[in-house]
């Protein structure tokens, strides 16, 4: 076939399988994005993150990885949010959990179709062609690829923006041996903008284009396993699993359109979660409401640990029976934070405490908590 009508077929298949948006980047891909990625490292940026250091030598380009690679066929799914994800910020009773994470796990919804894109592709080329495919599980530059495919550019939050989608768009990638017209990569629209350096709760963004994910609630509440630092948790606000201020004030939102595809839809039950119902999960109710969800890989003890801060957040002393209780959950990062909660809803209750529970605590983690609701009672006005 012509490249002309390989391409043709390409753009019908993919809409056909509920992809949004489509590109083509050549087989070397962006291999300027290499000089990021050693700074975002060297400065140790990426936090507790090893794996970042440790794939780097092959994320420096697509041929690292591959390298047989001619063509990198980038694929986009919408996830747009049919409401201001925002909103839920000002209900402090309610978790706030990512748009992305609201629904069934991208990664099953988006994995198959690109084998099958990429498996019907080859078969209409014809000819002794390969493929890979991948959804974020490897030691690819998906955002960089995506603008060298023309999907949009890299925003000044460092993720990838539409001009169709705004800011969501679940990214995935074909590796091909197939020889395909490239597109002319995404202009940076961005502008004199700063509107997603603004509304970071955290301060993540040391510059523009730059993330320091230490700072990032997204990682904070996500990747790293390790309490969130003090600094942090109140900002955090009812943010009990990602983040999504940079990406809703972005005002190429205005042109973004609620998902299509059904299974990338928000559950009713993961849109507005009462805290209440969270912190009674047990690792049984935590695996069965979270069934399919990315929110299940990061375990109940750090979900849990996440929801005890917005609690200590919200000022609702409806909050300190589950709060006290926690005080023995089996987790210590769990009673860590439900000594940090209870500090901030019953300061003179949990100074009470204090010493009896120095007494039989041996965690470190737990012992400093403790030990910290001195500074924490000094900060109160």
């Amino acid at each position: 076939m012509t490249k002309a009508a390989l391409r043709s077929f390409l753009l019908a298949d993919a809409r056909r399988l509920g992809f949004d948006a489509v590109g083509v980047a050549p087989g070397e891909g962006d291999v300027t994005a290499a000089a990021g990625l050693d700074a975002f490292v060297g400065e140790g940026r990426h936090g507790t993150m090893d794996w970042m250091p440790e794939t780097l030598e092959r994320r420096r380009s697509a041929r690292s990885l591959w390298p047989d690679v001619n063509s990198i066929i980038v694929l986009g799914m919408n996830y747009g949010p049919g409401e201001n994800p925002l909103a839920i910020l000002a209900r402090k009773d309610r978790g706030a959990i990512s748009v992305y994470a609201r629904h069934r796990d991208y990664h099953d919804v988006i994995k198959g179709r690109l084998k099958e894109l990429g498996s019907r592709l080859i078969a209409r080329a014809g000819g002794d062609y390969e493929m890979k495919v991948f959804v974020d599980t490897a030691p690819v530059m998906e955002k960089p690829l995506g603008q060298m495919a023309g999907l949009g550019w890299q925003g000044k939050h460092t993720n990838l923006v539409s001009r169709d989608y705004g800011s969501w768009l679940f990214l995935g990638s074909i590796f091909t041996t197939l020889d395909l017209e490239p597109d002319a990569p995404g202009r940076d629209l961005c502008g004199s903008c700063t509107a997603c350096q603004d509304a970071c709760p955290t301060a993540a963004f040391p510059a523009p284009y730059r993330l320091d994910a230490r700072r990032c609630i997204s990682y904070l509440t996500i990747e790293t396993k390790k309490p969130v630092p003090a600094e942090f948790r109140v900002a955090m606000g009812n943010r009990i699993y990602g983040c999504d201020d940079c990406l809703a004030v972005c005002p190429w939102n205005k042109f973004a359109q609620g998902a299509r595809e059904a299974k990338l839809v928000a559950r009713d039950e993961l849109k507005a979660p009462r805290l209440e119902d969270l912190l009674a999960l047990d690792d049984a109710g935590f695996r069965t409401l979270f069934s399919g969800s990315p929110v299940k890989r990061i375990g109940r003890e750090k979900f849990v640990s996440n929801c005890l801060i917005a609690a200590g957040n919200a000022g609702d002393p409806g909050f300190l029976g589950a709060v006290r209780t926690h005080l023995a959950d089996a987790a210590p990062l769990v009673r860590a934070m439900a000594v940090w909660a209870l500090g901030r809803l019953a300061p003179d209750e949990a100074l009470a405490r204090r010493p009896a529970a120095l007494h039989s605590e041996e965690d470190e983690r737990v012992r400093s908590e403790w030990h910290a609701l001195d500074e924490q009672d000094a900060g109160r006005p």
